[in-house]
């Protein structure tokens, strides 16, 4: 029997003073950072029956609402149900879903997903019969249809069994037809919005400086205006149409900034730093203190002929052994440099997190610390 401790100890001693280091400048187009605030996704959601499982669907006795569903389904096909029960698990009760892009035409198709309601053990094999999607209004704009596709898999025996991904969801590709276009189209609008996929006041006034020097050379004025750190507002021109004027003003290049941050999740010990994080001289020590203990019990027989019994004489061994603890100075006025500096203490990415942790506290560290 083995039992082990890690306790670890951190000393810090801030010294602050250093010299920023120049990097190049990270462009993007402006589709790549913004959105159209007119051409945003929109959310379908819809009730069906999955039919044709292989005895996999749900119980008709413990969901009730399948039986339900599926008497409802046959009475409009003309076929009574009165007075007969069913016990075949060949049908399941789903939830379907889906996103209705910007601009969609009706006679498009999009892709749906299916999540079981009941207990369905799997849905693999399994036909989404015709099921309406509303949206958020109440109104429908699609109706799906179709096989159902299940990655994952799910196998049981009377003492054993086995089950790979998830078998009670999965997708009918191409499965909806949208019936129904959106209130609002692209050419009614007056002006176009982007917003900041990652708000940043700089960025947003990158981008309206580059729309306007771009609009000045071709419409003679200037058409963008900053609103907040994620909306930049674009007034159409007389003579421009509105189409075309998205086409050339998406691919215009814009000089990003975003601010210094460092993501830390401690349960899968990643870690993630930005580009602009620094940090000021600061001197680490990071020491491992690892105590064990074994036990190993010893069996004690008494001796022949006598009337003692059988003991066990608990035995145990303690080992304390401490690693590490030098001193090291991190000096990290770029990205290279500080990661450079954090590999040379040479220790693990949970250490590494406890000296970010300790940096921070310090505050020689020059970002956002974001613990996940």
């Amino acid at each position: 029997m083995k039992r082990s401790w890690l306790a670890a100890g951190l000393i810090l001693l801030s010294v602050f003073g250093t010299a920023d280091a120049p990097r190049a400048a990270d462009t993007a187009r402006i589709k790549d950072i913004a959105s159209l605030q007119s051409g945003r996704d929109n959310q379908l959601i819809g009730y069906g029956l999955i039919v044709g499982l292989q005895g996999t669907g749900d119980g008709l006795r413990s969901s009730p609402f399948t039986e339900q569903s599926m008497r409802a389904m046959l009475q409009n096909l003309g076929i009574s149900t009165q007075g007969g029960q069913s016990s075949a698990k060949n049908v399941a009760a789903v939830m379907v879903t889906a996103n209705l892009p910007p601009f969609a035409s009706p006679g498009s198709r999009l892709d749906v997903s299916v999540s079981s309601l009941g207990d369905a053990t799997s849905l693999r094999g399994g036909t989404l019969v015709m099921t309406s999607l509303s949206g958020a209004d109440g109104q429908i704009y699609a109706v799906a249809q179709g096989a159902v596709v299940v990655s994952g898999f799910s196998a049981q025996g009377q003492a054993a069994s086995v089950t790979e991904g998830v078998a009670t969801s999965g997708r009918v590709p191409n499965g909806a037809i949208i019936e129904r276009e959106l209130p609002s189209k692209f050419k009614d609008s007056v002006n176009l919005v982007f917003q900041l996929r990652n708000p940043d006041f700089s960025t947003a006034v990158r981008i309206a400086d580059t729309v306007n020097s771009f609009a000045s050379q071709r419409y003679g004025s200037p058409i963008a205006e900053p609103r907040d750190s994620q909306e930049v507002i674009v007034q159409k021109p007389k003579q421009a149409d509105l189409t075309r004027l998205m086409a050339e003003l998406e691919n215009l290049v814009v000089e990003t900034d975003t601010p210094a941050k460092v993501v830390v999740n401690e349960r899968t010990g990643t870690i993630v730093i930005g580009a602009d994080v620094k940090v000021s001289r600061v001197a680490v020590s990071y020491g491992t203190l690892t105590v064990q203990v074994n036990e190993t019990p010893q069996v004690i027989q008494p001796e022949p002929f006598s009337n003692g019994q059988t003991a066990v004489q608990p035995q145990t061994d303690i080992t304390v052994s401490k690693s590490g603890s030098k001193v090291a100075i991190l000096n990290g006025p770029d990205l290279r440099t500080l990661v450079a500096g954090l590999n040379n203490i040479g220790v693990k990415p949970d250490g590494i997190i406890a000296i970010l942790q300790g940096i921070k506290s310090a505050g020689a560290l020059q970002a956002e610390l974001v613990i996940q």
